[in-house]
C-alpha cells in the first residue's frame, strides 16, 4: 500500500536536498521541490511502478510578493490505484518566472499552464503554444499578481452605492 511516508522517502532518496520542504496538510502530503529537479521528479512520480501518480488533477500559480522567490507553481497529482493525492510546489525566482512545461508528461497540463501564464506571467519553457487563453492578447499585465491595490480609498469621485455600500453605514473606526 502506497503511503505519504513512502512517497517522501522515494523523493528524498532520489533528490536529497532538492526536496526543500515536506509536510502533511489535511491528510495530503505537500512537497516543495527545487525547480531544477521538477521535470525529473514529476517523471518519477508518474512512471515509477511503485508510485504511479498518473493523473495530473490541477496546477496553478501563486504570487508571494513578500518572499525572495515571489512565484510558485502548485501541482496536484492523484494515484488512482491507491487513491492517494499529492501536492507538489516549486518556488520560482525572476520576472518573468520560468518553469519547465509538463506537457510532455501530461497533455492535460497544456491549458492549465496557459491559464497560469495568462494570469501570473509564469513562462512554461517547452510549452507547445504558450499564449493567453482567457484574457485579450493585447493585455500587458497579469491580473492575478498582487501588484495592484484592490481599491483606491483616497478617491473622492467614487460612489459607494455603486458597490453595494451605504456610505451612512460605513464607520471610520473599523
Amino acid at each position: 500500500m502506497l503511503t505519504n511516508e513512502k512517497v517522501l522517502q522515494r523523493l528524498t532518496e532520489r533528490f536529497g536536498d532538492k526536496v526543500l520542504d515536506a509536510r502533511v496538510q489535511y491528510g495530503m502530503m505537500s512537497v516543495t521541490l527545487d525547480v531544477s529537479v521538477l521535470m525529473e521528479a514529476m517523471r518519477l512520480l508518474k512512471e515509477d511502478e511503485a508510485l504511479q501518480f498518473t493523473f495530473l488533477t490541477d496546477l496553478c500559480g501563486v504570487h508571494w510578493p513578500d518572499r525572495e522567490k515571489k512565484f510558485e507553481v502548485v501541482y496536484h497529482l492523484h494515484n488512482l490505484r491507491s487513491n492517494l493525492r499529492l501536492r507538489i510546489k516549486t518556488p520560482l525566482a525572476g520576472d518573468p518566472p520560468r518553469c519547465p512545461s509538463l506537457t510532455p508528461l501530461w497533455s492535460a497540463a497544456n491549458w492549465m499552464e496557459r491559464e497560469t501564464y495568462d494570469f501570473y506571467g509564469i513562462i512554461f519553457e517547452g510549452h507547445p503554444n504558450l499564449k493567453r487563453i482567457l484574457n485579450v492578447d493585447e493585455m500587458t499585465i497579469f491580473p492575478m499578481r498582487k501588484e495592484y491595490p484592490l481599491e483606491d480609498n483616497t478617491r473622492k469621485d467614487k460612489n459607494d452605492e455603486m458597490f453595494g455600500r451605504d456610505p451612512a453605514l460605513i464607520r471610520a473606526d473599523l
